[in-house]
């Protein structure tokens, strides 16, 4: 596919009519409050300022959890139940993905923990890195067996897999599992550009990847580091959602001169989408987009 084709792919074939996903990634992993005060660390942090993207507009939660006190990352199902019941408190239609990362938990008990929550506070996604992949000082170990031991355990629990592609290889993984039963469609994915081993934050790489992607896919981009704003403009122009927030950046400008906040990025996006024309995407649309159950008590994905 040549630049001109490729551009048409992106701007036409998936149109611009789409409401825009926002996928809000409040905390993550690597942020401290040394690097950044904004970063929410405490349950009632991360649930203040989820509720406060939910005010102005957010579609869904992408949340990682961290222990009192040292605000190290935690994979705990009772830190995790207090974050959730939390956000439905206010929030009781937004979807949340809780995260099943690799980073820092070796152990499919441990990391999938999470996925056994019920009631209000069942997640109705959680994470699935399609395969392992270096980070700047860190790895994130996932291996074929890690991945589709916690792609069948959300299938046991009915709970959504949030397909995290860092790269070409794990979105034909992606239909590896899914020719296997392990994933169904329709499916959400994150893609995440600007990684230094991993796909890199240009239009070429970004379109390589969503066009192979399985049918049925929904896709949000995230830029890691400094590419968070083009990556998000990228999609907002061509049509894809948008992944936002402190886990993929702390600054608010490519020059590092402001820290930036999870509501001021969000702002960021509405401003974004106004000049597109496009509409946020309610969560009550995307949960019947991806067959999820309707909120308000009711969570995960409905069975058939």
């Amino acid at each position: 596919m040549n630049i001109q084709g490729l551009c048409e792919f992106l701007f036409v074939d998936h149109g611009d009519a789409m409401d825009l996903i926002v996928n809000l990634a409040p905390t993550g992993i690597v942020p401290t409050k040394s690097m950044t005060p904004n970063v929410p660390v405490s349950v009632s942090e991360i649930i203040e300022q989820v509720h406060e993207a939910y005010e102005l507009g957010i579609t869904m939660a992408h949340v990682h959890a961290r222990e009192p006190g040292s605000g190290e990352p935690s994979c705990s199902a009772k830190i995790y139940r207090d974050i959730n019941e939390g956000i439905r408190a206010h929030a009781p239609d937004l979807i949340i993905c809780v995260s099943l990362s690799g980073r820092s938990f070796k152990e499919f008990e441990r990391r999938a923990e999470p996925l056994e929550l019920d009631g209000l506070a069942k997640p109705d996604m959680g994470s699935l890195t399609l395969a392992s992949l270096n980070f700047t000082g860190q790895a994130s170990e996932n291996s074929p067996e890690m991945v589709q031991a916690l792609a069948a355990r959300m299938q046991e629990k009915a709970i959504a897999p949030e397909l995290e592609a860092f790269d070409l290889g794990m979105i034909n993984y992606a239909k590896y599992l899914e020719r296997r039963g392990l994933i169904e469609p329709p499916h959400y994915f994150n893609l995440l550009l600007g990684n230094i081993a991993s796909a890199q934050a240009d239009l070429l790489h970004a379109g390589l990847m969503i066009r192979d992607l399985p049918s049925k896919s929904l896709w949000s981009l995230a830029g890691i580091g400094d590419v968070q704003l083009s990556m998000n403009a990228l999609a907002v122009s061509c049509g894809g959602g948008v992944r936002v927030g402190l886990e993929d950046s702390i600054w608010f400008d490519r020059g590092r001169s402001t820290l930036a906040t999870n509501i001021g990025l969000v702002r960021r996006i509405h401003e974004l989408a106004s000049l597109h024309g496009r509409k946020i995407m309610s969560p009550t649309k995307l949960r019947n987009t991806l067959g999820l159950l309707p909120g308000h008590g009711a969570y995960g994905r409905a069975q058939v």
